[in-house]
């Protein structure tokens, strides 16, 4: 008997067959090296991972399915499992200076909070392959100037490189979500890529800009950036958060 979704932890099962292929192939895991799956559910991602070769951890919060998991896959490859919710979980710890592969269909409920955690320990990862809600998948590759250009956007853009994939429709889980669904890769940026630029500084200026969208950047910034502040950054402080470009999020961080 399968193992029932819970709709605290926001799951929904991939089971289509075709799916999990592209996946698989869009990733494309070697022998050898270190891949981090969260949320393995009923070892849809999972079974396919381990056939290839690579040493597979797999972080899941339920205790039925992890309970479940070891004998899954009993024979078909090496798998560390941790009961553990990613929120918390210490990538960086587990890739002991290295850097991990990651993988995973999110739970909807937690993605977005969830990538912020991984922003943190972006060092850690060499590259992330995730199945999102496609409105958050937008959010993220969003350009400045476009309704989906938000604080999510700008932070992960800012570190990663984005790449949408392919789309996925509803029919592909058990049970099926009232959404659409995208596939998307993260790339680490290399230090020569990425805008030089204190990062809680930069965090806390976007945060704050987006925090009331509506307004102008000179109400949003209030207390954080001055008028010279602006002047400095080359900045009309009467445009709005969603206009700007990282680069010019980050001359405001400068000059704040």
């Amino acid at each position: 008997m399968q193992a029932r979704a819970r709709k605290r932890f926001g799951q929904h099962f991939l089971h289509e067959r075709a799916i999990v292929e592209r996946i698989i192939a869009a990733f494309d895991p070697r022998p050898g090296e270190t891949i981090v799956e969260i949320g393995p559910g009923r070892g849809a991602l999972t079974l396919p991972l381990l056939e290839r070769g690579a040493l597979l951890h797999a972080i899941e919060i339920d205790r039925d399915l992890a309970a479940r998991l070891p004998a899954l896959v009993a024979g078909r490859g090496e798998l560390v499992l941790h009961q553990a919710d990613a929120l918390r979980f210490d990538f960086a710890a587990l890739a002991r200076g290295g850097r991990l592969r990651v993988i995973g269909n999110l739970p909807y409920n937690i993605s977005t909070p969830l990538l912020f955690h991984l922003l943190e320990q972006a060092d850690a990862t060499s590259d992330m392959v995730f199945m999102l809600q496609k409105e958050v998948a937008d959010r993220i590759a969003a350009e400045p100037g476009t309704e989906d250009y938000g604080r999510l956007s700008v932070m992960l853009q800012w570190r990663f490189k984005v790449e949408h994939l392919f789309d996925v429709a509803p029919g592909a889980f058990q049970p099926p979500p009232k959404v659409q669904s995208s596939v998307v890769r993260l790339r680490p940026r290399p230090p020569a890529e990425m805008i030089s630029v204190n990062r809680e500084r930069f965090a806390r200026v976007v945060q704050a800009a987006f925090g009331q969208r509506r307004k102008t950047l000179r109400n949003s910034l209030r207390g954080v950036v001055d008028e010279d502040g602006f002047a400095r950054a080359g900045i009309d402080s009467a445009r709005r958060a969603e206009t700007l470009t990282i680069e010019e999020f980050a001359a405001l961080t400068e000059s704040a």
